[in-house]
């Protein structure tokens, strides 16, 4: 006999949405027929484009783009309460705002590990409290975190950031164990190399070594990373939880 699932939810809330990985899920979850609060912290004019984005690919939806540090537990708790209040539930969250830095152990400063640790592991654990009592009272929900391949292998020259990564596979597998009988999912996805904004820095013949050194041949688009977090977000993922999706070309296996 066939599994009847619960109705396609309809709200979801994404952490750094206004560039790279966070943009591209905005617009697919919009595309999918989502209402979708995202919030910003610095680039209010990439903010308007993806919001205008959403709009044309979703007409009927409800779409905010809330300007918020998801460093900081009070923004993040009352960008949250915003979108609850706009929309009247949030079935999905997506933590993906983050920062990368490439820099030698050695000179690491204790700015640069706290600022890590705030803005790419600090604002999941602030993003899941927030939204968790709404989902543990409706018993469903599905959390999604985005770390990196760095964060289950480790990458030379960026020790801050792979163990703020890895720091987000812990805690979603520790919460998956904990809201499982919630009705709640919590999963990861770990990118690649993903050819985003944070590439910046990169010439053209760092982005082709680094396509060469991946089996499939390329970089991965951040398209690929939201389509993923949209199937994990529905009903039919349901079986999923505490998993650590990696999406690198082959790159760790």
């Amino acid at each position: 006999m066939s599994q009847i699932l619960p109705a396609e939810p309809h709200h979801v809330f994404i952490t750094g949405g206004s560039r790279g990985i966070g943009a591209a899920a905005v617009r697919a979850f919009a595309a999918k027929g989502y209402d979708v609060a995202f919030t910003w912290h610095t680039r209010a004019d990439a903010a308007e484009t993806v919001l205008r984005q959403a709009r044309e690919l979703y007409p009927q939806g409800q779409f905010l783009a809330i300007r918020a540090d998801a460093a900081d537990p009070a923004e993040a708790r009352a960008a949250v309460k915003q979108a609850e209040d706009a929309f009247g539930r949030l079935e999905v969250l997506v933590c993906n705002a983050g920062i990368a830095q490439q820099k030698l152990f050695t000179d690491l400063t204790d700015e640069d590990w706290r600022a890590m640790m705030a803005n790419d592991l600090d604002s999941v654990f602030y993003a899941c409290r927030a939204v968790l009592p709404g989902m543990i009272r409706r018993k469903y929900g599905r959390i999604l975190c985005v770390s990196s391949m760095w964060g289950q292998v480790g990458g030379s020259c960026e020790v801050h950031y792979s163990a703020a990564k890895a720091g987000v596979i812990g805690l979603c597998r520790a919460l998956a164990k904990e809201e499982g009988l919630s009705g709640i999912t919590v999963n990861c996805v770990a990118p690649g190399v993903i050819d985003t904004d944070m590439m910046a820095g990169f010439s053209a013949e760092d982005k082709d070594a680094l396509a060469d050194e991946t089996p499939v041949g390329r970089l991965g688009t951040p398209a690929e990373i939201a389509r993923t977090l949209v199937f994990l977000a529905s009903p039919r993922a349901g079986y999923i939880t505490g998993q650590v999706i990696g999406q690198n070309g082959g790159l760790v296996i």
